[in-house]
């Protein structure tokens, strides 16, 4: 198997970032269908900071990023991904601080490549509806993202008897009325359990896992980790972000390059979900590190070469956009209307 450590990868990755973006766009030219490159693309997941802000939440993206020690702002991420057919973002909360809600929304609508934001808001609070209200008059915001809104009995541990919170699904449906999204991240036994139960408790509550693929069982939660997705994949209201297929594996830190691999996970999940119900995402600048924005999108451009333009087109932009509800903003943008 062709891998590749996360300590050699980052110490070779700035040196070889313009040499790889020209044989990316080589290697696409002769391994996809033409029609690929037409594909606008919409990343449904990035995220937002700035540490020169005077009040931060002093999250900073991977390890390898917060080595730069730089924000991570629109321009920024565009001026990378434009090159590959990138049109425009959405921004995933990066900080449980209420306040931050506002620059998220602030920073995204100075910017039109921005699409949309998942914001962050916590159903646990009594305030959670009023704040829903509030922030669902804005056009950009189309989602929360929260993730503990269930009971373990083994706490953290991923093997615990699941539970929803009822004051957390009482306030979710709230989020629902609204029209808005829910993302869940990072995927563990339990939270895909509880997504499960939030999909039967609140059917018309779009729930997306984000970063799916980084998921990697263990010989000992293999059947039960094919279980659970089977009944996620039962749930017609239980969306997928296709993100971190690139990913250090947990037993040993190491990212597997070799395509075969990545590509039989990603045809068990996608197979499992079906074509209307995947996205596209780089979760940039969490992947610094891991792989570069050209990476990302090749890999799924490679990935659908052996799809229809039509179910390709579906994955890369128009899915998003009838889960998350965006709307565009420049004329490269595409629409479903």
């Amino acid at each position: 198997m062709d891998t590749i450590s996360r300590r050699e990868f980052i110490g070779t990755a700035a040196l070889a970032g313009v040499a790889l973006a020209g044989s990316m766009k080589t290697a696409l030219a002769a391994d996809t269908p033409a029609w690929m490159d037409t594909i606008p693309v919409i990343d449904a997941h990035i995220h937002l900071f700035d540490p020169t802000r005077p009040v931060f939440s002093g999250y900073m993206g991977s390890q390898a990023y917060r080595a730069l020690d730089k924000p991570s702002l629109p321009a920024m991420y565009s001026a990378l991904a434009k090159p590959v057919g990138v049109v425009g973002a959405i921004m995933v909360e990066s900080s449980s601080w209420i306040d931050d809600n506002l620059w998220y929304l602030d920073t995204c609508r100075a910017d039109p490549f921005m699409v949309g934001v998942s914001g962050s808001l916590n159903p646990g609070s009594p305030d959670f509806g009023r704040y829903v209200t509030h922030f669902a008059r804005d056009p950009l915001y189309r989602a929360v993202r929260f993730s503990t809104f269930y009971n373990a009995t083994n706490g953290r541990a991923d093997d615990g008897k699941v539970t929803l919170k009822p004051d957390n699904v009482a306030n979710l449906k709230l989020l629902a009325q609204a029209d808005l999204a829910l993302d869940t991240a990072n995927p563990s036994m339990n939270l895909m359990s509880a997504n499960v139960l939030l999909a039967d408790a609140i059917p018309n509550l779009r729930i997306i896992m984000d970063h799916l693929p980084s998921f990697d069982p263990t010989p000992d939660n293999q059947a039960a980790y094919e279980a659970v997705v089977k009944e996620m994949a039962a749930r017609p209201n239980i969306f997928v972000k296709l993100t971190e297929v690139y990913h250090p594996r947990l037993s040993d830190n190491v990212i597997v390059k070799d395509y075969e691999p990545l590509r039989t996970r990603l045809e068990y999940l996608y197979g499992g979900f079906g074509e209307d119900r995947v996205m596209f995402g780089s979760d940039y600048p969490n992947s610094y590190g891991v792989a570069t924005v050209p990476e990302e999108v090749g890999l799924m451009k490679r990935f659908f070469s052996t799809k229809t333009k039509a179910q390709a087109e579906k994955y890369f932009w128009k899915n998003s956009a009838l889960i998350y509800k965006w709307k565009k903003r420049t004329p490269s943008q595409p629409s479903v209307t």
